[in-house]
């Protein structure tokens, strides 16, 4: 019985993680992705897929090791750093839980032709509905779960209607036309980046599962997460491809609805709207958990009354988004802020790996160790660029 809850668990845990990275920017960022590379655009999510899987099993491994939240870990790392930490990811997940409940409006627009704002309204009726249950964890794993599965037969229906050129996909994924970096950055931060990092490894915590003796289930779990997540941008990438071998245009003020109408006609872009409502709704449950999972340590009421903290987090973001609307501004600096997270973020977790009075006699893989750097040092870099980058288009 205990095996059959952990693999819920886990199964839980991977779909959070995985549906807190399918949010609109993620449709919007591989659709793009695909228009200006092709079937060369492959290759990224490839090699994105890698650097992701590298995070998360660093990450995941260590929290579970360790038996405590990111935000805790730091502290002990370095006094005052979880602090810092936390402060980033709330700023981050609000912003973005801002777009992620317009996007939300948005797909309840198509699907119903309901305005975005009465959209936004239900989108957090419904999330704050998930939190309002007694067992608000194992509801939220079964949403998680559904609504993955949904994104994900959706996807496969869509790539096959546009009937992409599978082979040139696959002949370049690992033999590319040229290579984009920024790209390669933006997708490995979109899909690890930010609160997304720590969604599941914080899932796992709150449900018991960590130790040593849990590293196998939360490395089944971390790969299961990235798959996912992977599953869903490979559809999509093959439904772009597929649309854009056809000589069609896409829309410039909405690629990802252009794809799916273009695909399968008034249909598909009905199944836009299920699919936009799906992503976004799951990534504003994923993004108040994980957001609120970071200042919860800090004080005992917090964590008192966690789910009622949670509530007042999506209620905010729905009434900023209601009276503001997407505020650029404060997307533009959480965007750039979030390329700075994970490298700050995964560096103290290797830091933290080799620490006795954090992780007791664990040994943590040398692999993972190099790999974890390697992307530490590719996403710092990448990360202060973006930073001066969209600081200068603010002023």
């Amino acid at each position: 019985m205990k095996q059959t809850r952990n693999w819920s668990v886990l199964l839980g845990a991977a779909f959070l993680m995985a549906t807190s990275a399918v949010g609109p920017g993620f449709l919007t960022q591989t659709t793009v992705f695909t228009q200006t590379l092709a079937a060369s655009f492959g290759f990224v999510i490839l090699l994105s897929i890698l650097l992701d899987i590298g995070v998360q099993l660093n990450v995941w491994r260590i929290i579970a090791v360790s038996e405590k939240r990111a935000q805790d870990i730091a502290n002990m790392v370095v006094p005052g750093l979880g602090l810092f930490l936390a402060i980033l990811i709330v700023i981050g997940g609000l912003a973005f839980n801002i777009g992620n409940v317009g996007g939300a409006g948005l797909g309840l627009n198509v699907l119903f032709g309901i305005s975005p704002q009465v959209g936004a309204i239900l989108t957090a009726v419904i999330a704050i509905g998930v939190f309002l249950v007694k067992e608000a964890g194992k509801l939220m794993d079964r949403f998680a779960q559904l609504m993955g599965g949904i994104l994900i037969l959706l996807m496969i229906y869509v790539a096959f209607s546009s009937s992409p050129p599978v082979g040139e996909a696959i002949a370049k994924s690992f033999m590319p036309d040229q290579i984009d970096v920024i790209a390669i950055v933006t997708l490995v931060g979109g899909t690890v980046g930010g609160y997304i990092t720590f969604a599941g490894g914080h899932r796992l915590l709150d449900a018991g599962i960590k130790g040593k003796a849990a590293i196998p289930e939360v490395t089944r779990g971390a790969v299961s997460g990235i798959t996912i997540a992977s599953l869903v941008r490979i559809f999509l990438f093959l439904a772009t491809l597929g649309v854009i071998s056809q000589g069609f245009t896409l829309n410039p003020d909405n690629p990802p609805a252009s794809v799916f109408q273009l695909a399968a006609g008034n249909v598909g872009y009905k199944l836009f709207g299920v699919v936009m409502a799906a992503a976004a709704i799951t990534s504003v449950i994923g993004s108040a958990y994980t957001s609120v999972s970071f200042i919860k340590s800090f004080n005992e009421k917090i964590a008192q009354y966690e789910n009622w903290v949670i509530i007042g987090f999506i209620t905010v973001s729905t009434l900023v988004f209601l009276t503001i609307g997407q505020p650029v501004t404060l997307l533009i600096l959480a965007g750039a802020l979030n390329g700075l997270i994970l490298p700050i973020s995964l560096g103290t977790m290797l830091v933290a790996a080799y620490k006795k009075k954090i992780v007791g006699d664990y040994k943590h893989p040398l692999w993972l160790t190099i790999f974890g750097s390697f992307v530490v040092v590719i996403m710092a870099v990448m990360g202060v660029y973006t930073l001066f980058k969209q600081l200068g288009q603010l002023f």
